[in-house]
């Protein structure tokens, strides 16, 4: 999968794994910030989004200062999963 199909991709599992009704793809890009700004997410979506990248990607985040840097936006998570798949970090 190239790494534009992996953005594309994620932001679908995003939209579905939050529940965002009202949000299309087409609505941010994979430079958009996912917390405060941006998409506007929370704590709770931090922790969707970091079972979907285990569950999905085979991807574990387990230090909380990676954590935050890889859910900056949807490209972080897409070079994550790229450079990491399979592997904990």
């Amino acid at each position: 999968m190239t790494m534009e199909e992996l953005i594309v991709q994620l932001k679908k599992d995003i939209i579905e794994a939050l529940s965002l009704e009202d949000v299309v793809p087409e609505d941010f890009d994979a430079d958009t910030p996912l917390f405060v700004e941006g998409l506007g997410l929370d704590s709770i979506d931090a922790l969707e989004l970091i079972l979907l990248m285990e569950r999905k990607y085979q991807v574990k985040i387990t230090d909380p200062k990676d954590r935050r840097v890889v859910l900056r936006n949807v490209r972080a998570m897409a070079e994550c999963i790229q450079q990491n798949k399979t592997t904990t970090f």
